[in-house]
């Protein structure tokens, strides 16, 4: 596959969406919490607590929603401000009592209308960013469609600053050529491994093959018994220091 083809399959109105990743894996242990505790609850963002075989985990997962319906309910999964709120207010519960954060990536981006800028869209992205490299309690980020950072992702899902369409329609004003900018992103799963940005490719899956989803439990679980056993300021220095790392050159 192309690294278009890979866009393409990343969009899929097929895939797995972040609620039935949450389903699958936690069941009815899932209790989702609501609001951001300042102006409202943002439905693009699905975040609540639960358990992952003994472990108690926060869970946030950026929801686009399968049909018309869904995705206009859910704002087509791109973020408000109180969306990202939310989600900080929850990694910092998280935090506190010393639970592993699981995230669920899968967005064409943060919503840029006027009502967003207007309650702070830019603000609310930063403090996240700052918040969670300081965090103190492992967390783990699953690219399962299209978005913009992370440490695991499916086969099938892409990462990038940019879409390629938008990409395309600055580089040479032509949107068509998307495909070709598609490449120069180097935002497939194959692009990001060899360059260090993410730790490991996964299968994709489909609905029902829960053979599947206990693999991938088994695996989050290990990551997170090892990381728990770590000391918070040794976890927010080392996320720190491989960030640093990324798109270094050696000399």
């Amino acid at each position: 596959m192309s690294a278009f083809d890979k866009v393409v399959a990343a969009r899929s109105t097929k895939k797995l969406t972040a609620v039935d990743y949450i389903n699958a894996l936690f069941g009815e242990s899932f209790i989702e919490l609501h609001g951001d505790r300042n102006y409202s609850d943002d439905k693009a963002v699905v975040g609540g607590v639960g358990m992952l075989n003994n472990i108690p985990v926060t869970v946030i997962g950026l929801e686009k929603g399968r049909n018309t319906f869904e995705r206009m309910d859910r704002n087509f999964g791109a973020a408000h401000p109180e969306g990202y709120r939310k989600a900080l207010r929850l990694m910092k519960q998280a935090e506190k009592f010393h639970r592993p954060v699981l995230t669920f990536v899968d967005t064409s981006g943060a919503f840029c209308g006027i009502g967003a800028e207007e309650r702070g869209q830019g603000h609310a992205i930063a403090t996240n960013l700052m918040e969670m490299m300081a965090l103190k309690t492992p967390v783990l980020a699953i690219f399962i469609g299209e978005g913009g950072s992370g440490v695991w992702m499916m086969e099938n899902a892409v990462y990038s600053v940019i879409s390629p369409e938008g990409c395309a329609s600055i580089l040479w004003k032509d949107s068509s050529k998307a495909p070709e900018a598609a490449e120069c992103l180097k935002l497939t799963a194959k692009d990001l491994f060899d360059l260090g940005v993410i730790e490991r490719i996964l299968r994709e899956p489909v609905a029902g093959d829960q053979k599947m989803f206990e693999s991938l439990k088994l695996l989050i679980c290990r990551t997170f018994e090892k990381n728990l056993a770590v000391d918070g300021a040794e976890l927010a220095m080392h996320r720190y220091n491989r960030f640093r790392k990324i798109g270094k050159q050696d000399a």
